[in-house]
């Protein structure tokens, strides 16, 4: 009989874990699966919370981090980063260094198409040493303590600013670390960018909260256009902005044409956009920012500067 508990027993912890397990994996990006460029913006610490480090620099990094790591993206640096590649853009522009081709060039920064706000409004931190879940007297998932961090998230369209999704999130220590879901260097927990000390029970609960925040916001792509723009014609040969990086495959089909923008005659906001196809092209050519396409149709009409949209999304 004590045998046959011992097992039951094992066999719910396996279950409660493989669920846990499941709701913590951040999934595979499907073959051919075209990337937004993305910023995080600082998180605000709004709960007044304060410790060993400064926690909206911390979900600024986690948050940057796992969202590099997820592969759904084209992740740019934070707004600190990008001001100090300006600065140094600035300071070889001054005429105080070499001229060469490791010069920073002006210019040439890559524009983020969607940006992640945050607002952390509450942390708490407990140091019962109770489990999550108790079974038969088996304490399941806690120990030591645990952090919860309550904080709202913002996607917003850089070219409107307008807020496209937002959500609340709870982060737990006592949740399962975040995982990617295939196989590579970057399998496992994911670090949250705080280098290899042990984490604590704020750390983990940081971890917890930007691994929601990235399922969530992969779950809002399909909302999302993507576009590019024909850079060049040459003959049967047609050259688009976007490449290996954006998520490009060979054999993928857009749909080129001219766009036009429905504006607000009275305040100026866009409100919609029709397209008119002139032509289908497919990809042959794949280089890390552009692709080489032949034309399926409307050859004579295409065009630089048209507009390319993904024909099945």
């Amino acid at each position: 009989m004590n045998r046959l508990l011992k097992i039951g027993m094992a066999l719910m912890m396996s279950i409660v874990v493989g669920l846990w397990a499941e709701d913590n994996v951040i999934k595979e990006p499907p073959k051919g699966n075209l990337r937004y460029t993305i910023m995080v913006e600082k998180f605000k610490n709004e709960a007044g919370w304060s410790g060993r480090y400064s926690i909206g620099d911390g979900m600024t990094t986690a948050m940057t981090n796992i969202l590099r790591k997820s592969g759904w993206f084209v992740v740019l640096g934070d707004k600190e980063m990008r001001e100090a590649s300006m600065k140094e853009q600035d300071f070889a522009a001054g005429g105080r260094t070499m001229k060469g081709k490791k010069t920073p060039k002006m210019g040439r920064m890559t524009p983020a198409q969607l940006l992640v706000r945050g607002s952390i409004t509450h942390v708490q931190e407990t140091s019962a040493k109770q489990g999550k879940l108790n079974f038969m007297g088996i304490s399941l998932g806690g120990s030591g303590g645990e952090a919860e961090i309550n904080l709202t998230i913002y996607l917003v369209d850089s070219t409107t600013g307008q807020v496209v999704a937002s959500k609340d999130i709870i982060g737990s220590s006592g949740r399962t670390g975040y995982s990617l879901g295939y196989s590579g260097s970057d399998l496992g927990g994911l670090t949250g960018g705080f280098g290899g000390e042990e984490k604590d029970n704020v750390q983990k609960a940081i971890e917890d909260s930007v691994g929601q925040i990235t399922n969530y916001l992969i779950a809002q792509l399909d909302e999302i256009p993507w576009e590019a723009s024909v850079m060049m014609v040459k003959g049967s040969k047609v050259i688009i902005n976007r490449g290996e990086r954006d998520g490009l495959s060979i054999g993928k089909v857009f749909n080129v044409g001219e766009v036009e923008e429905l504006i607000d005659p009275d305040t100026g906001e866009l409100l919609d956009s029709e397209m008119s196809v002139v032509g289908t092209i497919k990809v042959t050519k794949i280089k890390k920012k552009i692709a080489y396409c032949k034309p399926l149709s409307g050859t004579a009409a295409i065009s630089k500067g048209m507009s390319v949209f993904p024909q099945d999304r």
